[in-house]
């Protein structure tokens, strides 16, 4: 029987839609806090675990990366966050997005035109193998 303040891993994970080795993940690197043990030996998260792993699986999401969130999570638990210092990092974060979309792109048209030179005939000579081979992307 588990305590009323408490929920197990298993249910932690149902709430968010997490899998259990995430949130095994998630404490291994810190983002979620090293949970205790009830009386049966199992690992009971406090209800507010729940909000927290939503927000660290939202941030996913979005692409950001584990110290982004670890530092996002830092300005929430100390409670000293601004709007602004939270806006200062979301732009940092969505300029980076922007540069690989950007990037993405970039390397979407090379191979769109490097395929369009290929034939898809049966023959040994292949436009594709020679791009590849000879220039760069």
């Amino acid at each position: 029987m588990q305590p009323q303040s408490g929920i197990l891993r298993a249910q932690l994970a149902r709430r968010t839609g997490c899998n259990l080795e995430t949130v095994r993940y998630y404490e291994k690197v810190g983002l979620l806090p090293a949970p205790a043990r009830n009386a049966n030996g199992y690992r009971v998260y406090s209800p507010e675990l729940v909000q927290r792993l939503q927000f660290i699986l939202r941030a996913r999401d979005l692409s950001f990366a584990m110290d982004e969130i670890r530092s996002l999570l830092s300005l929430t638990d100390v409670g000293a966050q601004t709007c602004a210092e939270v806006m200062g990092r979301t732009q940092a974060h969505l300029d980076d997005v922007r540069r690989r979309i950007a990037d993405l792109q970039k390397i979407e048209a090379a191979l769109a035109t490097t395929l369009d030179k290929c034939t898809g005939d049966d023959v040994a000579e292949c436009p594709i193998l020679d791009a590849l081979q000879f220039s760069s992307v």
